[in-house]
Protein backbone atom coordinates (compact mmCIF):
# COMPACT_ATOMS: atom_id res chain seq x y z
CA UNK A 1 0.00 0.00 0.00
CA UNK A 2 1.44 3.29 -0.79
CA UNK A 3 1.72 5.74 1.72
CA UNK A 4 1.01 9.41 0.57
CA UNK A 5 3.64 11.88 2.13
CA UNK A 6 2.13 15.66 3.36
CA UNK A 7 3.69 18.07 0.05
CA UNK A 8 6.41 19.56 1.07
CA UNK A 9 5.28 24.03 0.80
CA UNK A 10 7.70 26.88 0.54
CA UNK A 11 5.65 29.06 2.51
CA UNK A 12 3.64 28.40 5.49
CA UNK A 13 0.75 26.34 5.62
CA UNK A 14 -2.69 26.56 4.84
CA UNK A 15 -4.02 25.49 8.14
CA UNK A 16 -2.41 25.37 11.06
CA UNK A 17 -3.13 22.44 13.62
CA UNK A 18 -5.94 21.64 15.16
CA UNK A 19 -7.70 20.23 18.10
CA UNK A 20 -10.79 18.66 16.67
CA UNK A 21 -12.04 19.01 13.12
CA UNK A 22 -15.12 20.99 12.77
CA UNK A 23 -18.06 18.66 11.39
CA UNK A 24 -21.33 19.21 10.74
CA UNK A 25 -23.72 16.44 10.83
CA UNK A 26 -26.79 15.38 9.24
CA UNK A 27 -29.00 13.70 11.49
CA UNK A 28 -32.09 13.97 9.83
CA UNK A 29 -34.55 10.65 10.69
CA UNK A 30 -31.46 9.08 12.17
CA UNK A 31 -31.40 7.68 15.35
CA UNK A 32 -29.62 8.54 18.29
CA UNK A 33 -29.28 7.40 21.87
CA UNK A 34 -29.07 9.54 25.15
CA UNK A 35 -29.42 8.36 28.18
CA UNK A 36 -29.13 9.79 31.73
CA UNK A 37 -32.33 12.65 32.94
CA UNK A 38 -30.04 15.75 33.85
CA UNK A 39 -30.48 18.97 32.42
CA UNK A 40 -27.31 18.48 30.74
CA UNK A 41 -29.03 15.37 29.15
CA UNK A 42 -32.21 17.45 28.27
CA UNK A 43 -30.63 20.07 26.58
CA UNK A 44 -28.10 17.41 24.72
CA UNK A 45 -31.69 15.96 23.74
CA UNK A 46 -33.76 19.12 22.67
CA UNK A 47 -30.24 20.07 20.67
CA UNK A 48 -30.63 16.71 18.64
CA UNK A 49 -34.39 16.76 18.00
CA UNK A 50 -33.95 20.24 16.25
CA UNK A 51 -31.41 18.57 13.78
CA UNK A 52 -34.06 15.54 13.33
CA UNK A 53 -32.77 13.04 15.18
CA UNK A 54 -35.13 10.21 16.09
CA UNK A 55 -34.20 10.39 19.70
CA UNK A 56 -34.13 7.45 21.88
CA UNK A 57 -34.12 8.50 25.67
CA UNK A 58 -33.33 5.94 28.01
CA UNK A 59 -33.81 7.64 31.56
CA UNK A 60 -34.89 5.73 35.03
CA UNK A 61 -37.76 7.00 37.36
CA UNK A 62 -41.09 8.16 37.19
CA UNK A 63 -40.22 12.02 36.79
CA UNK A 64 -43.83 13.81 35.12
CA UNK A 65 -41.59 16.60 34.55
CA UNK A 66 -39.23 14.32 32.20
CA UNK A 67 -42.25 12.74 30.96
CA UNK A 68 -43.84 16.20 29.61
CA UNK A 69 -40.53 16.87 27.90
CA UNK A 70 -40.67 13.65 26.10
CA UNK A 71 -43.78 13.93 25.28
CA UNK A 72 -43.52 17.78 23.62
CA UNK A 73 -43.58 17.85 19.60
CA UNK A 74 -40.26 18.60 18.03
CA UNK A 75 -40.18 21.51 15.78
CA UNK A 76 -38.78 19.51 12.98
CA UNK A 77 -40.39 17.29 10.72
CA UNK A 78 -38.47 14.39 11.15
CA UNK A 79 -38.02 14.45 14.88
CA UNK A 80 -38.90 12.47 17.38
CA UNK A 81 -38.42 12.09 20.95
CA UNK A 82 -38.91 8.68 22.83
CA UNK A 83 -38.72 7.68 26.43
CA UNK A 84 -37.59 4.97 28.02
CA UNK A 85 -38.40 4.21 31.34
CA UNK A 86 -34.94 2.08 32.20
CA UNK A 87 -31.38 2.08 32.19
CA UNK A 88 -29.32 2.13 28.98
CA UNK A 89 -28.30 -1.80 28.07
CA UNK A 90 -25.22 -2.53 25.59
CA UNK A 91 -27.80 -3.30 22.31
CA UNK A 92 -29.51 0.03 22.73
CA UNK A 93 -26.83 1.10 20.89
CA UNK A 94 -27.28 -0.81 17.56
CA UNK A 95 -27.64 0.96 14.65
CA UNK A 96 -27.31 4.43 16.45
CA UNK A 97 -26.02 7.31 14.51
CA UNK A 98 -25.02 8.92 17.66
CA UNK A 99 -24.58 8.28 21.39
CA UNK A 100 -24.90 10.64 24.13
CA UNK A 101 -24.51 9.72 28.21
CA UNK A 102 -24.82 11.74 31.12
CA UNK A 103 -23.46 9.36 33.60
CA UNK A 104 -23.46 9.16 37.67
CA UNK A 105 -19.67 8.26 37.78
CA UNK A 106 -16.67 7.53 35.83
CA UNK A 107 -17.51 3.81 35.81
CA UNK A 108 -20.58 4.42 34.46
CA UNK A 109 -19.06 6.76 31.95
CA UNK A 110 -16.13 4.09 31.22
CA UNK A 111 -18.91 1.53 30.46
CA UNK A 112 -21.18 3.66 28.30
CA UNK A 113 -18.13 4.63 26.11
CA UNK A 114 -16.95 1.29 26.15
CA UNK A 115 -20.18 -0.20 24.74
CA UNK A 116 -20.64 2.50 21.78
CA UNK A 117 -17.09 1.75 20.63
CA UNK A 118 -18.27 -2.03 20.59
CA UNK A 119 -21.13 -1.08 18.52
CA UNK A 120 -19.52 1.44 16.05
CA UNK A 121 -20.86 4.56 17.21
CA UNK A 122 -19.19 7.83 17.93
CA UNK A 123 -20.18 8.61 21.21
CA UNK A 124 -20.38 11.27 24.14
CA UNK A 125 -19.94 11.31 28.29
CA UNK A 126 -21.31 14.75 28.91
CA UNK A 127 -18.38 16.61 30.72
CA UNK A 128 -16.28 13.14 30.42
CA UNK A 129 -13.51 14.59 28.17
CA UNK A 130 -11.88 11.83 28.60
CA UNK A 131 -15.00 9.57 27.26
CA UNK A 132 -16.00 11.60 24.49
CA UNK A 133 -15.08 11.31 20.42
CA UNK A 134 -16.42 14.54 19.68
CA UNK A 135 -17.88 17.30 21.06
CA UNK A 136 -20.90 19.73 20.85
CA UNK A 137 -19.50 23.63 20.49
CA UNK A 138 -21.71 26.83 21.62
CA UNK A 139 -23.99 27.58 19.19
CA UNK A 140 -25.06 30.57 16.94
CA UNK A 141 -28.54 29.76 14.89
CA UNK A 142 -29.15 31.53 11.61
CA UNK A 143 -30.55 28.05 10.60
CA UNK A 144 -29.50 26.99 7.27
CA UNK A 145 -26.23 29.12 8.75
CA UNK A 146 -24.85 27.63 11.97
CA UNK A 147 -21.79 29.01 13.64
CA UNK A 148 -20.10 26.92 15.80
CA UNK A 149 -17.27 27.51 18.62
CA UNK A 150 -14.87 25.25 20.53
CA UNK A 151 -12.41 25.87 23.09
CA UNK A 152 -11.76 21.43 22.73
CA UNK A 153 -12.74 21.79 26.26
CA UNK A 154 -10.75 24.16 27.85
CA UNK A 155 -12.86 27.03 28.15
CA UNK A 156 -16.99 26.40 27.90
CA UNK A 157 -17.26 29.71 29.48
CA UNK A 158 -14.92 31.76 26.61
CA UNK A 159 -17.24 29.89 24.18
CA UNK A 160 -20.14 31.11 25.15
CA UNK A 161 -18.31 34.37 25.28
CA UNK A 162 -17.47 34.19 21.82
CA UNK A 163 -20.74 33.15 20.56
CA UNK A 164 -22.38 36.12 22.41
CA UNK A 165 -19.60 38.74 20.47
CA UNK A 166 -20.58 36.57 17.20
CA UNK A 167 -24.48 37.00 17.57
CA UNK A 168 -24.07 40.92 17.63
CA UNK A 169 -22.20 40.57 14.68
CA UNK A 170 -24.72 38.43 12.41
CA UNK A 171 -28.04 39.96 12.03
CA UNK A 172 -31.17 38.48 12.57
CA UNK A 173 -31.96 38.48 8.45
CA UNK A 174 -29.62 36.28 7.81
CA UNK A 175 -31.70 33.25 8.38
CA UNK A 176 -34.15 34.54 5.40
CA UNK A 177 -30.85 35.44 3.39
CA UNK A 178 -29.29 31.87 3.98
CA UNK A 179 -32.73 30.35 3.16
CA UNK A 180 -33.07 32.03 -0.31
CA UNK A 181 -29.34 31.30 -1.12
CA UNK A 182 -30.26 27.54 -0.48
CA UNK A 183 -33.27 27.68 -2.75
CA UNK A 184 -31.27 29.33 -5.77
CA UNK A 185 -28.11 27.04 -5.53
CA UNK A 186 -29.57 24.35 -7.72
CA UNK A 187 -30.91 26.51 -10.97
CA UNK A 188 -27.91 29.46 -9.97
CA UNK A 189 -25.35 26.69 -10.33
CA UNK A 190 -27.13 25.08 -13.23
CA UNK A 191 -26.71 28.40 -15.04
CA UNK A 192 -22.60 29.24 -13.86
CA UNK A 193 -20.09 26.61 -14.76
CA UNK A 194 -17.69 26.20 -11.70
CA UNK A 195 -14.83 28.49 -11.75
CA UNK A 196 -14.37 32.19 -11.00
CA UNK A 197 -17.66 33.86 -12.48
CA UNK A 198 -20.25 30.96 -10.14
CA UNK A 199 -17.54 32.33 -7.02
CA UNK A 200 -18.16 35.85 -8.14
CA UNK A 201 -21.80 35.75 -8.30
CA UNK A 202 -21.83 34.15 -4.29
CA UNK A 203 -19.84 36.58 -4.03
CA UNK A 204 -21.99 39.55 -4.71
CA UNK A 205 -24.66 37.77 -3.42
CA UNK A 206 -22.86 37.93 -0.13
CA UNK A 207 -21.82 41.59 -0.21
CA UNK A 208 -25.42 42.23 -0.85
CA UNK A 209 -26.51 40.22 2.47
CA UNK A 210 -24.70 42.43 4.34
CA UNK A 211 -25.34 45.48 2.98
CA UNK A 212 -28.61 45.66 4.89
CA UNK A 213 -30.54 44.76 7.81
CA UNK A 214 -33.35 43.62 6.50
CA UNK A 215 -34.93 40.17 4.62
CA UNK A 216 -35.11 39.80 1.03
CA UNK A 217 -37.57 41.79 -0.69
CA UNK A 218 -40.03 40.18 -2.77
CA UNK A 219 -39.21 39.56 -6.38
CA UNK A 220 -35.15 39.67 -5.51
CA UNK A 221 -34.97 36.31 -6.72
CA UNK A 222 -35.60 37.14 -10.00
CA UNK A 223 -32.93 40.00 -10.10
CA UNK A 224 -30.34 37.19 -8.78
CA UNK A 225 -31.40 35.18 -11.57
CA UNK A 226 -30.74 37.89 -14.36
CA UNK A 227 -27.37 38.27 -12.66
CA UNK A 228 -26.40 34.87 -13.26
CA UNK A 229 -27.67 34.76 -16.97
CA UNK A 230 -25.34 37.67 -17.46
CA UNK A 231 -22.08 36.25 -15.77
CA UNK A 232 -23.06 33.05 -17.16
CA UNK A 233 -22.40 34.76 -20.75
CA UNK A 234 -19.38 36.85 -19.83
CA UNK A 235 -15.90 35.89 -20.75
CA UNK A 236 -13.79 34.43 -17.64
CA UNK A 237 -11.73 37.31 -17.26
CA UNK A 238 -8.98 37.57 -14.72
CA UNK A 239 -7.69 40.33 -12.52
CA UNK A 240 -4.74 41.31 -10.47
CA UNK A 241 -4.87 42.94 -6.94
CA UNK A 242 -1.39 44.66 -5.88
CA UNK A 243 -2.16 44.33 -1.76
CA UNK A 244 -0.16 45.72 1.59
CA UNK A 245 -0.02 43.21 3.94
CA UNK A 246 1.97 45.93 6.61
CA UNK A 247 5.22 45.43 8.70
CA UNK A 248 3.61 41.69 9.59
CA UNK A 249 1.37 42.17 12.53
CA UNK A 250 -1.66 41.12 10.81
CA UNK A 251 -4.41 43.29 12.64
CA UNK A 252 -2.72 45.93 10.49
CA UNK A 253 -4.18 44.81 7.65
CA UNK A 254 -7.23 47.18 6.16
CA UNK A 255 -10.71 45.31 5.54
CA UNK A 256 -10.42 45.63 1.80
CA UNK A 257 -6.91 43.91 2.14
CA UNK A 258 -8.73 40.88 4.02
CA UNK A 259 -11.63 40.69 1.10
CA UNK A 260 -8.55 40.75 -1.30
CA UNK A 261 -7.45 37.55 0.55
CA UNK A 262 -10.38 35.71 0.81
CA UNK A 263 -11.68 36.42 -2.75
CA UNK A 264 -8.28 35.51 -4.43
CA UNK A 265 -7.92 32.38 -6.71
CA UNK A 266 -3.87 32.78 -6.85
CA UNK A 267 -1.89 34.42 -3.96
CA UNK A 268 1.81 35.40 -5.11
CA UNK A 269 3.09 36.33 -1.54
CA UNK A 270 6.88 37.83 -0.81
CA UNK A 271 8.83 36.25 1.56
CA UNK A 272 8.63 39.00 4.19
CA UNK A 273 4.78 37.93 4.49
CA UNK A 274 3.82 37.26 7.98
CA UNK A 275 2.01 33.61 8.27
CA UNK A 276 -0.73 35.09 10.23
CA UNK A 277 -1.46 37.66 7.13
CA UNK A 278 -1.65 34.11 5.22
CA UNK A 279 -3.99 32.79 7.47
CA UNK A 280 -6.78 34.97 6.72
CA UNK A 281 -6.78 33.99 3.11
CA UNK A 282 -9.47 31.74 1.52
CA UNK A 283 -8.56 28.12 2.04
CA UNK A 284 -8.52 27.05 -1.45
CA UNK A 285 -6.49 29.85 -2.91
CA UNK A 286 -3.06 28.24 -4.31
CA UNK A 287 -0.11 30.05 -2.38
CA UNK A 288 3.10 30.46 -4.32
CA UNK A 289 6.07 32.25 -2.70
CA UNK A 290 7.78 34.18 -4.86
CA UNK A 291 10.28 35.41 -2.16
CA UNK A 292 12.41 38.21 -2.72
CA UNK A 293 14.90 39.83 0.01
CA UNK A 294 18.03 41.87 -0.14
CA UNK A 295 21.03 39.20 -0.43
CA UNK A 296 19.02 36.29 -0.95
CA UNK A 297 18.67 33.79 -3.76
CA UNK A 298 14.93 35.31 -5.33
CA UNK A 299 12.29 35.19 -8.13
CA UNK A 300 13.56 37.70 -11.07
CA UNK A 301 10.77 40.27 -11.35
CA UNK A 302 10.45 39.20 -14.75
CA UNK A 303 9.25 36.05 -13.99
CA UNK A 304 6.64 37.28 -11.70
CA UNK A 305 5.46 39.73 -13.87
CA UNK A 306 4.95 36.66 -16.55
CA UNK A 307 3.41 34.80 -13.62
CA UNK A 308 0.92 36.97 -13.06
CA UNK A 309 -0.24 38.01 -16.75
CA UNK A 310 -0.63 33.84 -17.29
CA UNK A 311 -2.36 33.44 -13.92
CA UNK A 312 -4.94 36.10 -15.01
CA UNK A 313 -5.26 35.52 -18.60
CA UNK A 314 -6.60 31.89 -17.42
CA UNK A 315 -9.06 34.33 -15.78
CA UNK A 316 -7.66 34.13 -12.22
CA UNK A 317 -8.11 36.70 -9.40
CA UNK A 318 -4.51 37.14 -8.30
CA UNK A 319 -3.44 39.01 -5.61
CA UNK A 320 0.38 40.45 -5.32
CA UNK A 321 0.23 39.96 -1.29
CA UNK A 322 3.78 42.79 -0.75
CA UNK A 323 5.31 43.25 2.86
CA UNK A 324 4.67 47.07 3.75
CA UNK A 325 2.69 49.03 1.22
CA UNK A 326 2.60 47.84 -2.55
CA UNK A 327 3.81 51.85 -3.09
CA UNK A 328 6.47 52.15 -1.10
CA UNK A 329 9.68 50.66 -2.45
CA UNK A 330 7.74 47.38 -3.71
CA UNK A 331 8.14 47.92 -7.46
CA UNK A 332 4.46 47.94 -7.94
CA UNK A 333 5.47 50.92 -10.77
CA UNK A 334 6.87 47.74 -12.46
CA UNK A 335 4.29 45.62 -12.48
CA UNK A 336 1.47 47.97 -12.67
CA UNK A 337 3.02 48.43 -16.34
CA UNK A 338 3.50 45.41 -17.48
CA UNK A 339 -0.23 44.33 -16.64
CA UNK A 340 -1.03 47.69 -18.55
CA UNK A 341 0.93 46.66 -21.65
CA UNK A 342 -0.64 43.28 -21.44
CA UNK A 343 -4.24 44.63 -20.95
CA UNK A 344 -4.91 43.38 -17.24
CA UNK A 345 -6.91 45.05 -15.35
CA UNK A 346 -5.06 45.97 -11.84
CA UNK A 347 -6.11 48.12 -8.68
CA UNK A 348 -3.69 48.48 -5.38
CA UNK A 349 -4.87 47.87 -1.64
CA UNK A 350 -2.47 50.35 -0.21
CA UNK A 351 -0.90 48.77 3.86
CA UNK A 352 1.00 50.28 6.64
CA UNK A 353 4.80 50.93 5.53
CA UNK A 354 6.88 50.26 7.98
CA UNK A 355 8.22 53.46 8.72
CA UNK A 356 4.44 54.29 10.03
CA UNK A 357 4.58 50.91 12.08
CA UNK A 358 7.79 52.30 13.83
CA UNK A 359 6.64 55.64 14.43
CA UNK A 360 3.59 53.76 16.23
CA UNK A 361 5.87 51.40 18.38
CA UNK A 362 8.01 54.13 19.36
CA UNK A 363 4.80 56.96 19.91
CA UNK A 364 6.16 59.36 18.15
CA UNK A 365 5.43 61.93 15.49
CA UNK A 366 8.27 61.40 12.06
CA UNK A 367 6.64 65.43 11.54
CA UNK A 368 6.49 66.94 14.97
CA UNK A 369 6.67 70.52 13.89
CA UNK A 370 8.97 71.26 16.46
CA UNK A 371 11.68 69.00 14.93
CA UNK A 372 10.54 68.06 11.25
CA UNK A 373 8.81 69.75 8.60
CA UNK A 374 9.62 67.27 5.95
CA UNK A 375 10.02 63.21 6.02
CA UNK A 376 12.52 61.69 3.71
CA UNK A 377 11.84 57.50 2.74
CA UNK A 378 15.00 56.64 0.92
CA UNK A 379 16.03 53.37 -0.17
CA UNK A 380 19.24 52.48 1.52
CA UNK A 381 20.86 50.11 -1.25
CA UNK A 382 21.08 50.51 -5.10
CA UNK A 383 20.15 48.15 -7.49
CA UNK A 384 23.67 47.17 -7.30
CA UNK A 385 23.60 46.61 -3.45
CA UNK A 386 25.99 49.74 -2.52
CA UNK A 387 24.84 53.00 -1.32
CA UNK A 388 22.59 55.11 -3.88
CA UNK A 389 24.07 57.99 -5.42
CA UNK A 390 21.30 59.21 -7.24
CA UNK A 391 19.48 61.06 -4.59
CA UNK A 392 19.47 64.56 -2.79
CA UNK A 393 22.01 63.73 0.19
CA UNK A 394 21.99 67.22 0.74
CA UNK A 395 18.24 67.12 1.44
CA UNK A 396 17.84 64.27 3.07
CA UNK A 397 20.70 65.73 5.23
CA UNK A 398 18.84 68.90 6.35
CA UNK A 399 18.65 69.32 10.18
CA UNK A 400 14.19 70.30 9.73
CA UNK A 401 13.48 66.99 7.94
CA UNK A 402 13.54 63.52 9.27
CA UNK A 403 15.06 60.57 7.27
CA UNK A 404 13.97 57.11 7.47
CA UNK A 405 15.95 54.20 5.71
CA UNK A 406 14.47 51.15 4.21
CA UNK A 407 16.57 48.30 3.32
CA UNK A 408 19.76 49.69 4.67
CA UNK A 409 21.24 47.10 6.58
CA UNK A 410 24.08 46.02 5.03
CA UNK A 411 25.24 49.64 3.82
CA UNK A 412 24.17 51.39 7.23
CA UNK A 413 27.60 52.71 7.98
CA UNK A 414 28.06 54.80 4.44
CA UNK A 415 24.69 56.34 5.60
CA UNK A 416 26.11 57.75 8.79
CA UNK A 417 28.78 58.96 7.11
CA UNK A 418 27.57 60.38 3.89
CA UNK A 419 25.13 61.85 6.57
CA UNK A 420 27.58 63.48 8.08
CA UNK A 421 29.87 64.60 5.33
CA UNK A 422 26.60 66.20 4.04
CA UNK A 423 26.71 68.51 7.11
CA UNK A 424 24.51 66.34 9.62
CA UNK A 425 25.32 66.56 13.18
CA UNK A 426 26.70 63.45 14.69
CA UNK A 427 24.27 63.64 17.59
CA UNK A 428 21.19 63.75 15.29
CA UNK A 429 18.84 61.28 17.12
CA UNK A 430 19.18 57.93 15.47
CA UNK A 431 16.89 54.67 15.67
CA UNK A 432 17.17 51.29 14.35
CA UNK A 433 14.04 48.28 14.29
CA UNK A 434 14.59 45.51 12.64
CA UNK A 435 11.31 43.20 12.49
CA UNK A 436 8.99 46.35 13.04
CA UNK A 437 5.01 44.82 14.59
CA UNK A 438 6.29 40.98 15.43
CA UNK A 439 7.10 39.24 18.17
CA UNK A 440 11.02 39.05 16.85
CA UNK A 441 10.98 43.09 16.93
CA UNK A 442 14.19 44.52 18.07
CA UNK A 443 15.27 48.22 18.68
CA UNK A 444 18.27 50.56 19.26
CA UNK A 445 18.60 54.23 19.89
CA UNK A 446 21.72 56.10 19.39
CA UNK A 447 23.17 58.87 17.66
CA UNK A 448 24.20 58.93 13.71
CA UNK A 449 27.88 58.84 14.45
CA UNK A 450 26.78 55.22 16.32
CA UNK A 451 24.83 53.95 13.99
CA UNK A 452 27.31 50.94 13.31
CA UNK A 453 27.29 50.21 16.58
CA UNK A 454 23.59 50.02 16.51
CA UNK A 455 23.58 47.51 13.12
CA UNK A 456 26.07 45.28 14.89
CA UNK A 457 23.83 44.54 17.72
CA UNK A 458 20.66 44.82 15.75
CA UNK A 459 22.02 42.32 12.83
CA UNK A 460 20.42 42.96 8.87
CA UNK A 461 19.24 39.44 8.55
CA UNK A 462 15.59 40.32 8.95
CA UNK A 463 14.40 43.72 8.01
CA UNK A 464 15.85 46.80 9.03
CA UNK A 465 14.75 50.57 9.46
CA UNK A 466 17.02 53.12 10.24
CA UNK A 467 15.64 56.76 10.78
CA UNK A 468 17.40 59.93 11.87
CA UNK A 469 16.07 62.97 12.76
CA UNK A 470 15.50 65.26 15.64
CA UNK A 471 12.16 64.24 16.46
CA UNK A 472 13.36 61.56 17.94
CA UNK A 473 14.19 62.90 21.20
CA UNK A 474 11.43 64.48 21.44
CA UNK A 475 9.32 62.33 24.20
CA UNK A 476 13.22 62.23 26.56
CA UNK A 477 12.71 66.19 26.09
CA UNK A 478 9.21 66.14 26.93
CA UNK A 479 9.60 63.41 30.28
CA UNK A 480 12.94 65.87 31.19
CA UNK A 481 10.18 68.94 31.21
CA UNK A 482 7.37 66.68 33.22
CA UNK A 483 10.33 65.75 35.91
CA UNK A 484 11.64 69.14 35.76
CA UNK A 485 7.85 70.34 36.81
CA UNK A 486 7.34 68.04 38.93
CA UNK A 487 10.45 68.81 40.94
CA UNK A 488 9.53 72.41 41.41
CA UNK A 489 12.89 72.83 39.68
CA UNK A 490 13.66 74.15 36.13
Amino acid sequence: MDVLQQPQSDGPARMEALAKLPVFWALEGRRVVVAGATDGAMWKVELLAACGARVDLYAEGNDEALAAFAGRTPQHPTASVTLNRRHWAPADLDGAALAVGDCEDQAEARAFFAAARAAGVPVNVIDQPDFCEFQFGSIVNRSPVIVAISTDGAAPILAQTIRRKIETLLPKSLKAWAALAQSLRGAVNRRIEPGPRRRLFWERFADRVFSTMDTPEEGVGGVLFADAERLAGAPAIGHVTLVGAGPGDAELLTLKAVRALQAADVILFDDLVSSDVLELARREAKRMLVGKRGGRESCRQEDINAMMVKLAKAGKRVVRLKSGDPMVFGRAGEEIAHLDRENISVDVIPGITAASAMASRLGLSLTHRDYAQSLRLVTGHSRHGGLPDDVDWGGIADPRSTAVFYMGGRTAGLIAEKLIGEGRSPETPAVIMSDVSRPTERSWRGALATIPLGIAEIGYDNPVLIAVGDVFSARDKQAGSIECTLAGAC
